[in-house]
């Protein structure tokens, strides 16, 4: 195994060009990934490109209209952040990774480049309208909706690095909600990221919601998007119907039945909304 520690972006971006490496940021997924490999009888371990000694893809900062994440800020870095109620569902969805430690060490954008299913941070930058900033042969901005693939599969090509999120800011909240099979340090069976603008007779002029753990990726809800514009958010819960989630194809796993996932995410959906206006009526 051959370890690379670049200390600027263009040295990591020629390694990752001339060698097959794999990215490390705060490792969290790395090692546990090579663990389980190791415990099935495959010793090998490939190149690692640590883009731990890049300080120019730290912070998280508000850029005119926009936030920036860096691809090394943290889960805890985000939760210490001074942040508009629009990142709130993002802000949630910190506190289910892991736990402190895990917070600590893994990072938001490494969490969407491993693009689990059941990635927590994933839902919410898909509702929040984000875009992955990818450096590399020909920069370029991918929206978060394109930017994952499939199952464990994103936009980032072998010759690229992601090295930031941006998500644009706008008036709104947002929510997250997951069920899993305990309270703390759960993979989820099905998770909802919500986000709504509301007018001033609270009335939903923008809805955003996506549904992770229930497709091969997550996946945002357009039907009931459309179905919201323009609905009283107060009763925006009672509107959701099966039919609404068509975009997703839950599988059978050990965590839970199809079956089951599709009635969780329509139950967590309604949820979430409900959530949402509790929060407006108590704002109000």
């Amino acid at each position: 195994m051959r370890y690379f520690r670049p200390a600027t972006l263009d040295e990591a971006l020629a390694i990752r060009a001339a060698h097959d490496v794999t990215p490390l940021a705060g490792a969290t997924d790395v090692y546990p990934a090579h663990a389980g490999r190791r415990a099935w009888g495959d010793p090998a371990h490939g190149d690692v490109l640590d883009l731990s000694g890049i300080e120019a893809l730290r912070g998280i900062a508000i850029e005119g209209d926009g936030l920036r994440i860096g691809a090394l800020a943290t889960w805890t870095d985000l939760l210490r952040a001074d942040l508009p109620p629009l990142l709130d569902g993002l802000k949630r969805a910190a506190r289910e990774v892991g736990g402190a430690q895990v917070q600590n060490r893994g990072t938001i954008v490494g969490n969407a480049c491993t693009a689990s299913p059941a990635g927590d941070g994933i839902p919410n930058l898909m509702a929040l309208d984000a875009a992955f900033e990818i450096a590399g042969p020909a920069p370029r901005t991918v929206p978060a909706t394109e930017f994952f693939t499939g199952y464990r599969a994103t936009g980032c090509g072998p010759r690229e690095l992601v090295t930031a999120i941006r998500i644009p800011l706008a008036p709104g909240r947002s929510t997250f909600l997951k069920l899993g099979a305990r309270r703390y340090l759960v993979i989820s069976i099905a998770m909802v990221a919500a986000v709504v603008e509301s007018d001033p007779a609270g009335r939903i002029a923008r809805a955003r919601i996506a549904v992770g753990a229930c497709s091969a990726a997550a996946r945002r809800l357009p039907l009931l998007e459309a179905a919201l514009s323009g609905m009283p958010l107060a009763d925006a819960a009672g509107l959701v119907e099966p039919r609404h989630l068509a975009e997703l194809a839950p599988l059978d796993d050990v965590r839970g039945s199809a079956g089951y996932r599709m009635a969780a995410a329509l139950a967590l959906v309604s949820d979430a909304l409900a959530d949402l206006a509790q929060t407006q009526a108590r704002a109000a």
